[in-house]
């Protein structure tokens, strides 16, 4: 399978779009990975990818975590 990548300059804006996903659950919300991920109806360690900015994860995952 061919890895995905993102091109450098677009690599900050994924970072920062992704992290804003983890502090809004964090300190908005104050939810656990545990109950974000049973909510999106996608595996714990596919959160920790969606919040990381991984360009291979589904962009499915990403709609039902936001």
């Amino acid at each position: 399978m061919k890895k995905q990548s993102v091109l450098p300059k677009f690599q900050v804006v994924y970072w920062n779009r992704w992290e804003n996903i983890k502090l809004a659950r964090k300190h908005r919300h104050k939810l656990t990975t545990v109950q974000v991920a049973e909510r999106a109806g996608i595996a714990r360690s596919t959160l920790y990818l969606v919040e990381k900015g991984n360009p291979s994860v589904a962009i499915g995952a990403y709609f039902n975590v936001l």
